[in-house]
């Protein structure tokens, strides 16, 4: 399997610390996926599109068996397929490069919470 995986470099993946993170697909999420097609004069139907991101969900958890064999402790906590087709997980930073074999992977993030400061009103100004 040949991966084109990016690894977010803010993760060490020297640590053997559990990480949060999420990993993004290559497929793209159904309706996504239609869209891009039409654009591109594609036909393909939401139910095919579906069973694409079905697909790469069961290819990825076929992978997992690789972290059940050489006994790495990982932990899905979330699947998405949505607005972005992956998952989110815990797993040791060092033990990510396992996963970087796949040709399902696109992206894998730190998994943390971001807050966005509200924008000012001009009547809020004194």
């Amino acid at each position: 399997m040949h991966s084109s995986a990016k690894v977010d470099p803010s993760i060490d993946l020297s640590s053997n610390q559990l990480v949060s993170i999420i990993i993004g697909f290559k497929t793209k999420p159904a309706k996504i996926a239609v869209l891009e097609a039409k654009e591109k004069g594609i036909t393909l139907t939401l139910e095919g599109a579906k069973r694409r991101v079905e697909q790469s969900h069961q290819s990825f958890r076929e992978l997992l068996s690789l972290l059940d064999d050489n006994k790495v402790p990982y932990r899905i906590k979330h699947t998405y397929k949505a607005a972005l087709n992956g998952v989110s997980m815990e797993m040791p930073a060092n033990e990510i490069n396992r996963l970087l074999g796949s040709s399902v992977i696109s992206k894998i993030y730190p998994d943390k919470q971001i807050q966005l400061d509200p924008p000012i009103n001009p009547s809020d100004k004194v």
